[in-house]
């Protein structure tokens, strides 16, 4: 069932990210960062897929990582190689471009986000630097996407004497956009900790504290309140607050 639903997020995303590229950067010939933002300085000046370039840059990456994580390198390659087929399929999408500069830097980056994000929530990139900002938060317990925004930041950096400055902008706009949507999609599908209750429940004086912890550590489900210092005057109010603990658990 997992390898199901990690297969239609990654066609999903790699949608998504195809989408935001050629339907809403292309026409107006924004950069983006990472690997998609070579692929496209590909296009804009050699007439190159950048599906196609982003597997050839993307391959130095894989190779370092295939060595120093394996089980991220077999999550991950199957996803470059499907995100990459489908920004070449459908660059179709490039003459239905109809919105201001402004309007499609964030909308297009709002589309590749999700879509990177859908894909990192089930452990597998679009490849090159991606793939490193994966393989750097996992190692250095790091957030992904602000690995990623600082590494496509530079990358549109470098860019600024190609596309000009108002390019430059809106292209900087593009990638806050994808960072964020990145940082709220890829959470999906991991599951909350749990809380418990800490400190007496009996009554609610001024001398009585309740404070609501997560709780980590352990890997089965927590199905009892911890209840320190109860008593009999607060047993049906322990009760009732127990309840609603169990109920915020589900």
């Amino acid at each position: 069932m997992y390898w199901l639903t990690k297969t239609v997020a990654i066609l999903a995303g790699s949608i998504l990210v195809a989408g935001g590229v050629n339907l809403f950067l292309v026409p107006h010939r924004l950069m983006d960062g990472g690997m998609i933002g070579l692929g496209l300085l590909a296009t804009y000046y050699m007439k190159l897929p950048p599906g196609l370039v982003m597997i050839f840059v993307s391959i130095p990456v894989y190779i370092v990582v295939f060595f120093l994580d394996r089980r991220l390198f077999f999550h991950s390659f199957h996803g470059m190689l499907i995100s990459s087929f489908f920004i070449d399929i459908l660059s179709v999408l490039r003459g239905w471009n109809h919105w201001t500069i402004a309007s499609s830097s964030i909308t297009g980056g709002v589309l590749i986000g999700m879509g990177i994000g859908l894909m990192l929530a089930y452990e597998t990139n679009t490849g090159g630097t991606d793939l490193l900002a994966q393989f750097l938060a996992r190692r250095f317990r790091m957030r992904v996407a602000v690995l990623i925004l600082f590494i496509d930041g530079l990358i549109v950096a470098c860019s600024l004497q190609t596309i000009g400055v108002e390019r430059t902008v809106f292209s900087l706009l593009t990638i806050i956009a994808v960072a964020a949507t990145t940082h709220m999609f890829s959470g999906l599908g991991k599951r909350r900790p749990p809380y418990i209750i800490l400190g007496r429940l009996g009554s609610f004086g001024a001398s009585e504290r309740v404070a609501i912890s997560p709780i980590r550590a352990s890997n089965r489900p927590i199905t009892k309140s911890i209840f320190m210092g109860a008593t009999r005057k607060g047993e049906g109010k322990g009760e009732f607050m127990e309840k609603i603990n169990r109920k915020r658990m589900k």
